[in-house]
């Protein structure tokens, strides 16, 4: 079945949500850690106010981390919600950068302060930054599934956004599944409507929380349905501080162990990956929600 892109998203939305708060320096190991398991896409961390977000204060600090223990760090994601936050990233020497928006109206003002429109057009603008400035991007679509305040999303709705980001041709468009509510169907609509856009050189992603313990079978949809990058989070950990019971992402070495027994090359290396989540476990002070690491891999 081919390659997936694995991009770990445990140092930014696996700890945006957690009671503990990390230091810099714990998360910059993380990352390293995350490095040395195969990982070579990782969102290391997201440029937003340390007020809203306390999780996430010390970007760069994080970053800067990971360059003095990495001689060659893998590509290091840094997560924007606005024009501030994208020229933090560009100041801090990240070269993949993500903006992520909703596309629903009562997600997009309580998250973000600004309509759907209003974020679209932010979008094509950072995309263009972007461009001018020799760094990669990535259009993040939250709430593609379902909305905590909106409720059901109609696939059509979050095609007619996406198209408008794929005349931008981002280097890749991601639909996040931010509650857990997505189902096989829609996935399939979703990613299939989207691979019909038929962009040169822009990837489609997936991105999903396992609230409902869905998330799993919807990576598969995904996946079968011609997805090259899936986002995941070591150990499962997860959630949107701003979306109400959130919980969850799906547990990167799940997911790897799923892939891999379909016949997909991850290039993760399992056996480090559950020794991740292990540590990872003594940091949170809590059991994680993955079971791979828990259960062991099965004999090869």
């Amino acid at each position: 079945m081919g390659a997936v892109q694995i991009v770990e998203v445990g140092p930014r939305d696996g700890l945006q949500n957690e009671a503990q708060h990390l230091s810099a320096g714990v998360r910059a190991e993380l990352v390293v850690r995350l490095a040395c398991a195969g990982l070579t896409q990782i969102e290391a961390v997201s440029f937003v106010h340390p007020v809203r977000v306390p999780q996430m204060a010390g970007a760069e600090e994080v970053l800067e981390g990971v360059r003095a223990e990495l001689a060659s760090p893998p590509a290091l994601l840094g997560l924007v919600l606005n024009e501030k936050g994208f020229e933090r990233a560009l100041a801090a020497g990240v070269r993949h950068v993500r903006y992520a928006f909703p596309v629903t109206e009562g997600f997009a003002q309580r998250n973000q302060n600004a309509s759907v429109a209003q974020s679209v057009e932010l979008a094509l603008h950072l995309v263009g930054r972007a461009r001018a400035a020799g760094v990669k991007v990535g259009v993040v679509l939250a709430t593609s599934f379902g909305c905590p305040f909106d409720g059901r999303v109609a696939p059509t709705s979050v095609l007619h956004i996406a198209e408008q980001m794929a005349q931008a041709a981002p280097d890749e468009l991601v639909f996040a599944d931010t509650i857990g509510v997505g189902n096989p169907g829609a996935v399939r609509e979703i990613v299939g409507g989207a691979m019909q856009f038929g962009v040169p050189g822009m990837g489609i992603g997936a991105h999903f929380h396992n609230t409902r313990n869905t998330g799993y079978v919807n990576a598969v949809a995904a996946v079968e349905t011609g997805a090259s990058i899936l986002d995941s989070s070591v150990g499962g950990i997860g959630g949107c501080p701003f979306a109400p019971r959130a919980t969850g992402n799906i547990a990167t070495e799940d997911l790897g162990y799923l892939l891999r027994e379909m016949g997909v090359q991850t290039g993760l290396n399992l056996d480090a990956l559950m020794d991740v989540s292990r540590w990872l476990e003594t940091q949170l002070g809590r059991e994680l929600p993955g079971m791979l690491y828990k259960a062991g891999d099965f004999p090869v």
